[in-house]
């Protein structure tokens, strides 16, 4: 009786060991938040999940905003936002927040313009003019004396913005905010702003919803990721830049901007106006946000893979779809601050 009592017990806590082995192994992973990196991090957890034995990584893209709220509602393992997390926000985390800048894009302007002009040059005065709802047509004296080989009609601009809580706005709007002291006092910044009022201001949800408006909207003009607009293949501008250059997006300009700034202990950069003649005007990091303290081994130890995933595979890839990599520095701060998930 004893011995088969022993061996019921023994099969018992094989079982129960089993079981927990079988958990530990199949961890799954839920994030939400930032549509402007949505495309390369899809790519990244969906690699990661396949090369990782037992880790799914699920990640909704639905704008910074909602991702921060799923965040503080638990709902989420982690969360994804264009303009960090602000501090009382992290604040209401008891477990502790780690933010980490995981890759860096730019803004375009992307347009759509009857006759397809390539090579739009835009200066600062007329873009953040343009969303300040003060230029209003395609052959404004001032778009046309920086355009002399362009044929501009006399179209009115649409001008497509976000319906939803974004980080893309807040980036955006920082920086009209940083070169147009009109901007700042009309509108200031943030995920959502009070654009005009006009039936030429039209609202699109994400991302890719901005993106689709503009393709079908002529005499349209939109902000958007760099990656959409290469994925999309829409029309954009040439920005002038701080020092007074046109330049367009690419690796080397979001580069030559993020070299403009050093990241700080708690890695969060901003960029609403880069100093360097190469560097493109709008170019921002994006960050996930991970608990310090999250309860469970298994999640802890599977985000610190996908971090580290990320951080190495992750960035090869990042300027064929549109971001820019993370300086070394930078990867490096994040790998040891990747640490503090437990």
């Amino acid at each position: 009786m004893i011995r088969l009592m022993k061996s019921a017990a023994l099969a018992v806590a094989v079982s129960l060991s089993a079981t927990s082995a079988f958990a530990a192994e199949n961890v799954r992973l839920t994030g939400s938040g930032a549509s402007f990196p949505a495309p390369i991090y899809l790519t990244w957890f969906k690699d990661f999940s396949k090369k990782t034995e037992g880790v799914t990584v699920d990640y909704q893209s639905k704008g910074s905003g909602a991702g921060v709220q799923d965040f503080l509602n638990k709902t989420v393992d982690f969360a994804a936002s264009d303009s960090a997390m602000k501090d009382e926000e992290i604040a209401k985390v008891g477990e502790g927040v780690q933010l980490l800048p995981m890759t860096a894009g730019e803004i375009v302007l992307a347009y759509n313009l009857p006759g397809n002009p390539k090579g739009l040059k835009l200066p600062r005065d007329v873009y953040s003019d343009i969303f300040l709802g003060k230029i209003t047509q395609w052959n404004d004296p001032k778009i046309a004396a920086a355009n002399p080989e362009l044929k501009l009609p006399a179209t009115p601009i649409t001008v497509v913005v976000r319906a939803d809580s974004s980080g893309t706005t807040a980036v955006f709007t920082k920086h009209l905010s940083a070169i147009n002291p009109a901007f700042k006092e009309a509108l200031g910044e943030g995920n959502t702003v009070n654009w005009p009022a006009t039936d030429k201001f039209i609202k699109s949800p994400k991302n890719d919803g901005v993106t689709a408006t503009v393709r079908q909207t002529p005499g349209a003009i939109g902000y958007i990721e760099y990656g959409f607009a290469k994925l999309a293949k829409v029309d954009f501008a040439a920005l002038q830049n701080k020092a007074g250059q046109y330049v367009v997006p690419n690796a080397e300009s979001g580069a030559e901007a993020l070299a403009a700034v050093k990241m700080p202990e708690n890695l969060v950069a901003w960029l609403p106006d880069p100093d360097g003649a190469k560097s493109y005007p709008i170019t921002s990091y994006t960050w996930m946000i991970f608990r310090k303290d999250n309860g469970n081994p298994a999640k802890a130890k599977a985000m610190r893979d996908m971090i580290e995933y990320s951080l190495t595979e992750g960035q090869k890839i990042a300027d064929s779809m549109g971001y820019i990599p993370l300086p070394q520095s930078v990867v490096d701060q994040v790998r040891k601050a990747a640490q503090n998930i437990q």
